[in-house]
């Protein structure tokens, strides 16, 4: 689960990814882990980076990133709303 969450530290917005108990229990946590040394490693202009993570009451695993408000981004001029059946049918190949 995703939560909007407060950094006390540097009193700040962060957003923070929280592995839920029931998938814990299902899946088992080191999927999870796995996915945060993955974000750990990336490192990309377009890719928010891995501020924090770890574990809370000795099982929640969590990980910490900047919260950014999304921005409404401008279509261009004469782009259509949705692609059109051709290449629709070739994306779905």
């Amino acid at each position: 689960m995703v939560y909007l969450a407060h950094d006390r530290k540097h009193d700040r917005p962060v957003t923070m990814k929280v592995l839920r108990p029931d998938f814990a229990a299902a899946l088992g946590a080191e999927r999870f882990l796995h996915e945060i040394r993955s974000t750990a490693g990336l490192t990309h202009p377009n890719i928010l980076p891995l501020l924090d993570s770890g574990e809370a009451d000795g099982f929640l695993e969590f990980y910490v990133m900047p919260y950014v408000v999304a921005r409404r981004r401008a279509r261009p001029k004469g782009r259509r709303k949705s692609p059109t059946p051709q290449l629709s049918v070739r994306l779905r190949l």
